[in-house]
């Protein structure tokens, strides 16, 4: 697996990511979505992989037992780690993964969730069956990610997906093991101004271990 990112572009960029009222928007709307496919509860375990901030895994920590937040930007786990402090919360702790290039911790998840991650990756195949590893028995894995979309999110420069064709995706996870996997429209990003406004819907894939 490949992370196509810009090594330091989310270290650069920490400070400042909880000040975007889309992100925010955006991870409520995810957790409301996860929320709305899954009965949560406080025995379930939980990873958060590519977790930035950790803004979704705020929206979600209510109902859920301990969650490992993972990032490979220190960066972001600083601004993660600063706002954990300062919440009070006892069941979440941040931790440095890169599951491009380092190997699996022994920890097995009864759910494992991503918001926006897997587009920066370059080998999905290779990720997938990653989180299916990580994942105990009969455990979920939910991504969320843009529709496929014609590279104008990014720009010209972009070396990952120009988000996922829902159909593919579900192929790609049911060869890397997955059940029962389903998709829903979480939230849809606008971004442009004018003629140039455009519309980027985020969908929500749920499937079983």
């Amino acid at each position: 697996m490949t992370n196509t990112a810009a090594p330091n572009y989310f270290d650069l960029n920490a400070a400042t990511w909880d000040a975007d009222p889309a992100k925010q928007s955006r991870a409520l709307a995810v957790g409301n979505a996860i929320q709305g496919q899954i009965a949560l509860s406080p025995q379930m375990q939980a990873l958060e992989y590519g977790c930035g901030t950790g803004l979704l895994s705020f929206a979600l920590q209510p109902q859920l037992g301990n969650i490992t937040l993972a990032d490979s930007s220190e960066g972001m786990l600083a601004v993660l780690n600063e706002k954990i402090a300062a919440s009070g919360i006892t069941n979440m702790r941040a931790a440095k993964l890169d599951l491009v290039t380092d190997p699996l911790p022994p920890e097995r998840y009864a759910l494992i969730y991503t918001l926006m991650t897997c587009h920066h990756i370059a080998d999905t195949d290779g990720l997938l069956r990653s989180l299916y590893a990580l994942l105990a028995p009969s455990g979920y894995l939910c991504i969320a990610d843009l529709d496929a979309e014609d590279g104008s999110f990014h720009g010209q420069g972009f070396a990952g997906h120009n988000g996922f064709d829902r159909r593919e995706l579900a192929a790609r996870a049911e060869a890397a093991g997955f059940e029962k996997v389903a998709f829903t429209t979480a939230f849809s990003m606008t971004k442009g101004a004018g003629a140039a406004q455009r519309e980027y819907p985020v969908f929500l894939m749920v499937a079983r271990k």
